[in-house]
């Protein structure tokens, strides 16, 4: 997926960059505001198009890959763990939604996701989502100058683990930058101080997807979304970051999106987890 030599990103792309994520957020953060029990993903999925394009941006999984990809978004409800088509699926009350958006502007990609809960979400799945979002923070703490591609992955992965869940293998995050998808690959599992050691100006989507029941995962008959194997929820939160020495840049700003969720009566708040 992220095959090559690794570009280091100057001040000014990094900028860049970021300017993309927040489009990114600004649209997650538009369809959200729109979801209950009752709406197509379809509908929704035209308006993060819509959105995208009004301000001056092009949809980057549009027609992206092979077969090419037929959506603007990627919305992957209950099982699904990622690379969801949109549909004339309606939302129930109950479901879980990850929605995975990036845009192409300005010679650059941006690259963000979110698990939205709808409605009535069961209180065991709730918790699927908290320790997800909690182990993606956990994987940024690490993203720093002189740390290592594997002590993110193993930061997430053992934290998911004592928590009772497992990680998909198939599936990692990757580099961002004038491609979608850029070396190196960021799996969300791996072993402390293995890896390519992290350089300043690096810049990486991080992105736990997380299983509540077991790690394997089937491909549907569409040739995209990903499915768990025994049918169990499954959750997805996504950040793009650039390395630092101290702390992590986080380039995408999930802020947007939880002020809506706040405003929607149709959703739940996704507090993470303590992480102590």
């Amino acid at each position: 997926m992220a095959d090559g030599p690794i570009y280091y990103k100057t001040e000014e792309e990094i900028e860049l960059i970021r300017q993309n994520c927040l489009l990114v957020c600004k649209t997650l953060a538009e369809v959200g505001s729109m979801l209950k029990p009752g709406i197509k993903s379809s509908v929704v999925n035209k308006r993060a198009e819509e959105f995208i394009r009004d301000h001056g941006a092009v949809p980057g999984f549009l027609h992206y890959g092979e077969p090419p990809f037929p959506g603007t978004l990627c919305i992957s409800i209950n099982e699904q763990v990622v690379h969801g088509i949109p549909s004339d699926r309606e939302f129930k009350d109950g479901d879980v939604a990850s929605i995975d958006c990036g845009v192409d502007w300005n010679g650059f990609y941006g690259d963000a996701a979110y698990t939205f809960p709808i409605g009535d979400v069961a209180e065991s799945t709730m918790e699927l989502l908290r320790a997800t979002k909690a182990s993606l923070y956990l994987g940024i703490d690490n993203a720093i100058v002189g740390k290592r591609l594997g002590d993110i992955g193993f930061a997430i992965q053992n934290y998911i683990h004592k928590q009772g869940y497992t990680i998909v293998r198939e599936l990692v995050g990757h580099g961002l930058g004038k491609n979608l998808h850029e070396a190196p690959e960021v799996p969300n599992y791996g072993r402390r101080g293995k890896g390519a050691k992290l350089q300043e100006g690096l810049v990486i989507a991080i992105e736990p997807m997380v299983n509540m029941g077991r790690k394997d995962v089937v491909t549907s008959s569409d040739g995209w979304s990903i499915i768990a194997k025994d049918r169990k929820p499954s959750a997805h939160f996504e950040h793009t970051i650039a390395v630092r020495k101290s702390k992590a840049d986080i380039l995408s700003d999930h802020s947007f999106i939880e002020e809506v969720i706040r405003k929607n009566p149709n959703l739940k708040e996704v507090d993470a987890l303590e992480m102590a």
